[in-house]
């Protein structure tokens, strides 16, 4: 793929890609030209949401009499996208005089079984900015060409999108039999997970759209089987947020739910209390000198603070508190506790946080 202004994106050193909704335009672009003209554009040049005109080469066509399909595969960049490489296709009719562009998904594109997203219950999943870019574009090549109107027929498939899309959130939010048609901008920028925070927050909708009132945020399959467990609640109110805890808590804060459990591992959450909302390895550390100050301030001596401050683990801190009769593991689920009310800004949401060790044993509990 090349084109636009992609490049200017780069200057982190890390390269962008593209969403499936831009992949889709491009390829209902090119099916679309060459329905009209007998020839598929190859790169195939469209337009995206802030002046962005990349061009996307076709990676498979065909062209008969009365249809047009024209495939892109999707180029995630560096981005650890599960979608890289997936093959994007769309399939292009004549539709009937007056009805302007209807898109429809195919094999590979989920369908919505639950409400609360920005789709109706039996719809493709194909998003509302992906239609209108696919719309826009088809209607820039009908006055390329003289058409008068742009009355046709889209239907969008992903190879393998059933199977892709088990390694997504879909199945617990209810898109089903395939993965989503997503994209705000059309691009996909390097590490910043929109995909990933755009699915908790959908999360968030959708367990909503039920009739839950109790979340909770896990940081993993562990702390997702002690919430199920230990707080007896059904699947659609997990919420993956991983190490995103801000984009919970911030979400929440705008949709309010009665009750949010954040569950996760002791060394994660203690970045929390710490004052941290991002707790990934890379981007945060653990802070043992913070951990220390939380023993003494709860009566531990000079010695102990010494050698915890002094740590490399968050487990390690934990045992050598644990041994002198100090809960840390309440204490640090106190701190993440009091950070996540602050971060929610007066929310009417009651807080609690489940901190564990990588067994899943529960090692701290603060909140209801």
């Amino acid at each position: 793929m090349m084109g636009g202004r992609r490049g200017q994106l780069a200057s982190s050193g890390l390269r962008p890609g593209w969403t499936t909704g831009a992949c889709a335009t491009a390829a209902s672009t090119a099916a679309w030209e060459a329905l009209l003209t007998g020839e598929f554009p190859d790169p195939v040049e469209v337009e995206l949401p802030q002046g962005r005109r990349p061009a996307f080469a076709l990676s498979v066509e065909a062209l008969s009499e009365d249809s047009a399909m024209a495939g892109v595969t999707k180029d995630a960049g560096d981005d650890p996208d599960v979608t890289h490489a997936a093959l994007v296709r769309a399939t292009v009719v004549r539709g009937t005089s007056g009805a302007g562009v209807r898109i429809s998904g195919g094999p590979g594109v989920g369908r919505v079984t639950l409400p609360g997203l920005p789709l109706q219950v039996g719809e493709p999943a194909i998003n509302p900015m992906p239609r209108r870019m696919i719309t826009e574009n088809l209607e820039a090549v009908s006055a390329r060409h003289g058409e008068a109107t742009t009355d046709v027929e889209v239907e969008i498939s992903i190879d393998n999108g059933a199977e892709i899309a088990r390694h997504t959130w879909n199945p617990r939010i209810g898109i089903v039999d395939g993965l989503s048609v997503l994209g705000t901008t059309g691009v996909v920028v390097p590490y910043s997970c929109s995909a990933w925070i755009d699915s908790i927050r959908r999360g968030v909708d959708v367990a909503r759209a039920a009739g839950l009132q109790h979340l909770v945020g896990c940081t993993g399959s562990t702390s997702e089987r002690v919430a199920t467990e230990f707080l007896q609640v059904p699947d659609l109110a997990l919420l993956d947020m991983g190490d995103f805890a801000g984009a919970v808590l911030k979400y929440v804060s705008r949709h309010p739910v009665e009750r949010l459990s954040l569950v996760g591992g002791f060394a994660k959450l203690s970045k929390l209390a710490d004052g941290h909302l991002d707790l990934h390895s890379h981007r945060t550390s653990i802070n043992t000198e913070y951990l220390a100050q939380l023993v003494s301030a709860a009566g531990g001596d000079g010695e102990l603070h010494q050698r915890i401050s002094e740590s490399t683990m968050a487990m390690g801190a934990l045992k050598m508190a644990t041994a002198a009769g100090i809960p840390l593991g309440d204490l640090v689920a106190s701190a993440a506790r009091d950070h996540a009310v602050k971060v929610l800004r007066g929310a009417p949401v009651a807080v609690d946080v489940i901190c564990i060790d990588r067994a899943g044993t529960i090692v701290g509990v603060s909140g209801p």
